[in-house]
């Protein structure tokens, strides 16, 4: 994301990081996926399908944001904001066992598009003419509540996985309130109360590292494989459960399988 000029976008960021690279190959096709915080997460499901159809071999994707140039130092809900980046490399190697196992994809746009959107500064007595990331905090934690567990459960359920079969949950890291209560809904949808969620079974990092948009689920993956998050660790066999959720309004989900 951008705040200043229209040449600020051109050439596109996945262009630039292929430059960087030093990639010469043309039929490395680099290009941005505007989705909002589930963005790193959409990128995987489009990986997959690429890799599945044969027509690419070895996927990076990558999630990095710089929120910090579109965060209103005035608004409130912008206080837990960071800038971040991860990424993966995703590759087919012919395992059926393993790998991406389903995943679901939802974006509501015909009463929930302006959630977030650009506006002036919060502050009455500037005139800043700088547009930053506005939310409506309130209705954004009402439908992420609402929507995201739902989709989560039609997605296992396509996948034949129960709840108890998930290893691990991780969810796009913007609220902590909103995640535990995200959480506390999917099980409810099962029958299943509080009590029954496992321990660790939801990695946070959202007290120290903030809501980096689309790099919170990459870097999360990531402090887990490195073994930087104990207790919750993750193992060959493992089933992971990812979901986010952010401006479109957009929610999706996806099963992996260590």
């Amino acid at each position: 994301r951008h705040n200043g000029s229209g040449g600020e976008m051109v050439p596109a960021l996945a262009s630039r990081v292929k430059n960087k690279l030093n990639i010469k190959n043309p039929y490395t096709v680099a290009y941005d996926l505007p989705f909002g915080c589930p963005g790193w997460l959409q990128g995987v499901i489009q990986a997959n399908y690429f890799l599945r159809s044969g027509d690419a071999r070895k996927i990076l994707v990558i999630g990095a944001d710089t929120l910090s140039r579109i965060t209103d130092p005035y608004d409130r809900d912008s206080m837990i904001y960071a800038d971040g980046a991860g990424a993966v490399i995703l590759e087919a190697v012919g395992l059926h066992s393993s790998g991406v196992l389903g995943h679901k994809t939802r974006s509501d746009t015909f009463s929930q598009v302006g959630l977030l959107h650009m506006d002036r500064t919060c502050n009455p007595d500037s005139d800043d003419p700088r547009l930053y990331l506005k939310m409506n905090g309130r209705k954004v934690y009402q439908y992420a509540v609402k929507t995201v567990p739902a989709l989560i459960k039609i997605c296992l359920d396509q996948c034949e996985i129960g709840i108890h079969e998930v290893d691990k949950v991780l969810i796009h890291q913007a609220n902590g309130k909103m995640d535990d209560a995200m959480l506390v809904r999917l099980f409810k949808l099962y029958g299943l109360g509080p009590a029954d969620i496992p321990e660790q079974i939801m990695p946070m990092t959202i007290s120290r590292l903030g809501n980096s948009s689309v790099a919170t689920l990459p870097t999360l993956l990531d402090l887990l494989v490195r073994e930087q998050l104990q207790p919750c660790t993750i193992e060959k066999g493992n089933i992971l459960l990812f979901a986010s959720v952010g401006a479109g309004m957009n929610a999706n989900c996806l099963v992996y399988r260590v």
